[in-house]
């Protein structure tokens, strides 16, 4: 019987060193599933973040959505306001120099009430009304009514010689018309109806008004 014994023996150890490698196979491929597992989840919170990120990209690209136009917009506004190079045509109507009543010579003074003169008889007297008739007729013997009609009439010209009228424009008009004209009429009632000045026409300037150039 020892012969049939070893054999069995022999067979045992064999089935033996079998299933230690089995089981070795087994555990090392437990290891390998579990690193493929967690590469798995490391490439799942890869993606996630990237994920996260181009969404994040998606709203910033939606949020730049008609910024061009935006910007155009914008830009032409701003040219609006700023002075137009020298060699670019003038865009509506550019603003005369500021008069400097205190300091300039008899010769510009009267050159400067001139202009002013042509813009009371040609505007202000035939479109504003009773407002206009606050101006009494000796308004260029009073310095306060130079001061403030040379401001007025320029901004008159602003806003009324415009190539286009805008919504912001518009409003402007009406500001002007309805609270800056009457406060500054009733400053000249206030100024030329009691004073002692000989009375003269301020008709008598005869210049073109030089408000369209």
């Amino acid at each position: 019987m020892t012969a049939p014994d070893s054999g069995l023996s022999a067979v045992l150890l064999q089935l033996a060193q079998f299933g230690e490698r089995v089981a070795l196979l087994d555990e090392r491929e437990a290891r390998d599933f579990r690193g493929v597992e967690n590469t798995l989840a490391k490439m799942s919170g890869t993606l996630a973040n990237l994920k996260t990120a181009v969404d994040g990209q998606a709203e910033v690209l939606r949020s730049l959505d008609g910024l061009g136009e935006s910007v155009t917009l914008l830009a032409a506004q701003v040219r609006d306001l700023l002075p137009p190079p020298d060699d670019e045509p003038a865009r509506g109507y550019t603003p005369r120099r500021s008069v400097h009543w205190w300091s300039i010579k008899d010769g510009e003074r009267q050159a400067a009430v001139t202009h002013l003169a042509a813009w009371v008889e040609q505007v202000y007297r035939p479109y504003y009304g009773h407002l206009a008739a606050m101006l009494g007729a000796c308004w260029a013997e009073h310095p306060l009514c130079l001061v403030q009609l040379d401001w007025l009439s320029e901004l008159h010209s602003v806003l009324y010689f415009q190539p286009k009228r805008s919504a912001s424009l518009l409003s402007a008009q009406a500001e002007f018309g309805t609270r800056i004209v009457p406060a500054v009429s009733e400053q000249f009632r206030a100024e030329t109806s009691r004073c002692s000045h000989r009375t003269s026409s301020a008709a008598a300037y005869s210049s073109p008004w030089a408000g369209a150039r």
